[in-house]
Protein backbone atom coordinates (compact mmCIF):
# COMPACT_ATOMS: atom_id res chain seq x y z
CA UNK A 1 0.00 0.00 0.00
CA UNK A 2 1.25 3.76 -0.84
CA UNK A 3 1.56 6.40 1.78
CA UNK A 4 1.13 9.63 -0.14
CA UNK A 5 2.30 12.95 1.79
CA UNK A 6 -1.15 13.58 2.96
CA UNK A 7 -1.02 9.82 4.93
CA UNK A 8 2.20 10.50 6.35
CA UNK A 9 0.78 13.92 7.30
CA UNK A 10 -2.09 12.39 9.52
CA UNK A 11 0.19 10.42 11.10
CA UNK A 12 3.17 12.34 11.85
CA UNK A 13 -0.01 13.96 14.17
CA UNK A 14 -1.43 10.78 15.52
CA UNK A 15 2.58 10.25 16.75
CA UNK A 16 3.16 13.55 17.89
CA UNK A 17 -0.38 14.47 19.06
CA UNK A 18 -2.11 10.94 20.39
CA UNK A 19 -4.48 12.18 22.49
CA UNK A 20 -5.98 14.78 19.74
CA UNK A 21 -9.81 14.55 18.61
CA UNK A 22 -10.15 13.86 15.09
CA UNK A 23 -11.88 16.86 14.50
CA UNK A 24 -9.31 18.65 15.65
CA UNK A 25 -6.30 16.43 13.33
CA UNK A 26 -8.59 17.42 10.53
CA UNK A 27 -8.62 21.03 11.56
CA UNK A 28 -4.73 21.13 11.57
CA UNK A 29 -4.40 19.52 8.69
CA UNK A 30 -6.96 21.70 6.66
CA UNK A 31 -8.76 18.87 5.73
CA UNK A 32 -12.35 17.77 5.93
CA UNK A 33 -13.17 15.31 8.93
CA UNK A 34 -14.93 13.11 6.36
CA UNK A 35 -11.31 12.52 4.64
CA UNK A 36 -9.41 12.30 7.45
CA UNK A 37 -12.02 9.55 8.66
CA UNK A 38 -11.39 8.16 5.16
CA UNK A 39 -7.72 8.37 5.33
CA UNK A 40 -7.61 6.79 8.98
CA UNK A 41 -10.10 3.59 7.43
CA UNK A 42 -7.96 2.92 5.05
CA UNK A 43 -4.82 2.77 6.88
CA UNK A 44 -5.94 0.51 9.58
CA UNK A 45 -7.24 -1.49 6.60
CA UNK A 46 -4.40 -1.79 5.02
CA UNK A 47 -2.54 -2.43 8.20
CA UNK A 48 -0.42 0.60 8.10
CA UNK A 49 -1.92 1.85 11.46
CA UNK A 50 -1.69 -1.37 13.94
CA UNK A 51 -3.30 0.01 17.14
CA UNK A 52 -4.36 2.91 18.93
CA UNK A 53 -3.83 2.23 22.60
CA UNK A 54 -1.13 3.77 24.90
CA UNK A 55 2.66 2.08 24.96
CA UNK A 56 3.49 0.65 28.66
CA UNK A 57 6.46 1.03 30.13
CA UNK A 58 7.55 -2.79 31.62
CA UNK A 59 9.81 -0.75 34.18
CA UNK A 60 6.92 0.98 35.48
CA UNK A 61 4.99 -1.89 36.04
CA UNK A 62 8.04 -3.44 38.38
CA UNK A 63 9.79 -5.00 35.38
CA UNK A 64 13.28 -3.20 34.62
CA UNK A 65 15.32 -5.92 33.48
CA UNK A 66 14.85 -6.21 29.44
CA UNK A 67 16.58 -8.85 27.65
CA UNK A 68 17.15 -10.40 24.35
CA UNK A 69 16.90 -14.11 24.15
CA UNK A 70 17.72 -16.40 21.54
CA UNK A 71 15.95 -19.61 20.99
CA UNK A 72 17.25 -22.50 18.94
CA UNK A 73 14.32 -24.95 18.39
CA UNK A 74 14.10 -28.84 17.33
CA UNK A 75 13.44 -28.60 13.88
CA UNK A 76 10.02 -28.43 12.73
CA UNK A 77 8.93 -27.66 16.31
CA UNK A 78 9.27 -23.79 15.63
CA UNK A 79 5.23 -23.27 15.63
CA UNK A 80 4.29 -25.23 18.51
CA UNK A 81 7.62 -23.51 20.72
CA UNK A 82 6.08 -19.88 19.37
CA UNK A 83 3.10 -20.73 20.78
CA UNK A 84 4.54 -21.74 24.23
CA UNK A 85 6.33 -18.34 24.51
CA UNK A 86 2.66 -16.81 23.64
CA UNK A 87 2.21 -18.37 27.51
CA UNK A 88 5.05 -16.90 29.45
CA UNK A 89 3.61 -12.99 30.55
CA UNK A 90 7.36 -11.94 30.67
CA UNK A 91 7.89 -12.26 26.87
CA UNK A 92 6.63 -9.08 25.21
CA UNK A 93 7.86 -10.02 21.95
CA UNK A 94 8.73 -12.62 19.91
CA UNK A 95 10.25 -13.27 16.19
CA UNK A 96 11.26 -15.70 14.11
CA UNK A 97 15.09 -14.84 12.66
CA UNK A 98 17.77 -15.59 11.02
CA UNK A 99 21.45 -16.42 12.11
CA UNK A 100 22.08 -17.63 15.53
CA UNK A 101 18.80 -19.11 16.98
CA UNK A 102 15.54 -19.45 15.54
CA UNK A 103 13.62 -17.22 17.50
CA UNK A 104 14.57 -14.01 19.56
CA UNK A 105 12.21 -13.20 22.46
CA UNK A 106 12.13 -9.60 23.91
CA UNK A 107 11.74 -10.45 27.89
CA UNK A 108 10.96 -8.22 31.08
CA UNK A 109 12.02 -9.31 34.75
CA UNK A 110 11.61 -7.96 37.86
CA UNK A 111 15.58 -8.97 38.85
CA UNK A 112 18.44 -10.79 37.41
CA UNK A 113 16.64 -13.69 39.53
CA UNK A 114 13.24 -13.28 37.84
CA UNK A 115 15.02 -13.44 34.60
CA UNK A 116 16.81 -16.78 35.39
CA UNK A 117 13.68 -17.82 36.42
CA UNK A 118 11.67 -16.67 32.75
CA UNK A 119 15.25 -18.29 31.09
CA UNK A 120 14.21 -21.63 33.10
CA UNK A 121 10.89 -22.05 31.86
CA UNK A 122 11.74 -21.42 28.52
CA UNK A 123 14.18 -24.15 27.99
CA UNK A 124 11.64 -26.58 29.65
CA UNK A 125 8.97 -26.04 26.34
CA UNK A 126 9.21 -28.95 24.49
CA UNK A 127 11.43 -28.00 21.46
CA UNK A 128 13.55 -25.79 22.85
CA UNK A 129 17.43 -26.60 22.52
CA UNK A 130 19.26 -23.91 24.14
CA UNK A 131 18.78 -20.18 24.64
CA UNK A 132 20.84 -17.63 24.66
CA UNK A 133 20.55 -14.42 26.65
CA UNK A 134 21.90 -10.92 26.31
CA UNK A 135 21.02 -7.98 29.03
CA UNK A 136 19.90 -4.72 27.74
CA UNK A 137 22.28 -2.20 29.50
CA UNK A 138 20.76 0.91 28.81
CA UNK A 139 18.51 1.93 26.13
CA UNK A 140 20.33 4.23 22.88
CA UNK A 141 17.88 4.97 20.80
CA UNK A 142 14.08 4.39 22.14
CA UNK A 143 11.18 3.15 19.83
CA UNK A 144 10.43 5.59 17.40
CA UNK A 145 8.62 5.72 13.75
CA UNK A 146 8.70 8.97 13.50
CA UNK A 147 11.65 9.46 11.41
CA UNK A 148 10.49 6.76 9.36
CA UNK A 149 7.23 8.57 8.81
CA UNK A 150 9.01 11.55 7.78
CA UNK A 151 11.26 9.63 5.48
CA UNK A 152 8.11 8.15 3.79
CA UNK A 153 5.83 11.73 3.39
CA UNK A 154 9.48 12.89 1.57
CA UNK A 155 9.98 10.19 -0.67
CA UNK A 156 5.86 10.45 -1.25
CA UNK A 157 6.15 13.81 -1.80
CA UNK A 158 9.00 14.22 -4.57
CA UNK A 159 7.20 10.93 -6.32
CA UNK A 160 4.26 13.91 -6.65
CA UNK A 161 6.08 16.86 -7.27
CA UNK A 162 5.75 17.93 -10.82
CA UNK A 163 9.21 18.00 -12.73
CA UNK A 164 11.46 20.53 -11.64
CA UNK A 165 10.20 21.74 -8.46
CA UNK A 166 10.89 21.50 -5.11
CA UNK A 167 8.20 19.53 -2.77
CA UNK A 168 9.38 20.79 0.14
Amino acid sequence: MAVDALDARILRLLLEQPRTSAREYARLLGIARGTLQARLDRLERDGVITGTGPRLSPAALGHPVLAFVHIEVTQGHLDTVAEGLGGVAEIIEAFSITGGGDLMARVVARDAAHLEDVIQRLVQLPGVVRTRTEMVLRERVPYRMEPLVEAVGRAAARRSAPEGTDPR
